[in-house]
């Protein structure tokens, strides 16, 4: 960054950290009164906008800065890719408690991979039953796609018509059956919702 800079004419001759820290500081009102000495002896959180203000733990604790909260209503907007008769379940992907995104991390630790070892896909009993799918059963997502097998997870995780399918197993990929849709607004990839169809495997 430093180059890049000094490149388009500002430069960024820093000594250390410290100093990089004081341009912040002095920039930044919520961070005015912060200083290494006053982190040092301590810990400091921000806002702390003079060197008497003792930080804020709690940040909007007591009542938000502006005195009420302010909410702005959404308009829904309808999945990229709906549920039909080939397709009849939605899917959403995410995260478990003990593997982070890809799992290029966590699937190297012993201990998170003894609590969660492989891929799981949560189904709705009652879809369970209708599909005749019981709780373990090796079982096969199909999207427009792609298509991946991991084992069943039967219970009440997730609603009726909705699988989940966590995103941290390249064995079985959840993003082989994802949209490439954009949120209309926002333009972060729609990953949350696509429709497939679940099937018994094996």
């Amino acid at each position: 960054i430093a180059a890049l800079a000094s490149r388009m004419g500002y430069e960024m001759n820093y000594p250390d950290a410290e100093a990089i820290f004081k341009e912040i500081c002095a920039v930044t009102p919520s961070y005015a009164g912060m200083d290494y000495q006053r982190l040092d002896a301590g810990g400091l959180q921000w806002p702390c906008p003079t060197k008497e203000h003792p930080g804020t733990k709690y940040l909007h604790k007591d009542k938000f800065v502006r005195g009420k909260g302010l909410f702005h209503g959404i308009e829904w907007i309808p999945p990229a890719e709906p549920v039909d008769d080939q397709y009849p379940f939605l899917l959403t992907t995410g995260r478990v408690l003990y593997h982070y995104h890809t799992g290029t991390m966590t699937r190297r630790s012993t201990g998170l991979n003894e609590r969660y070892p492989e891929c799981l896909i949560e189904i709705n009993q009652e879809d369970a039953r209708n599909l005749d799918i019981a709780d373990g059963d090796p079982v096969r997502v199909v999207s427009r796609r792609g298509r991946i097998e991991a084992r069943a997870v039967v219970g009440d995780m997730t609603d009726v018509g909705t699988i989940f399918i966590p995103f941290h197993f390249s064995e079985a990929a959840a993003n082989k059956l994802t949209i490439a849709a954009l949120d209309p607004v926002a333009k972060i990839p729609d990953l949350k919702v696509c429709a497939v169809r679940v099937e018994k495997a094996g």
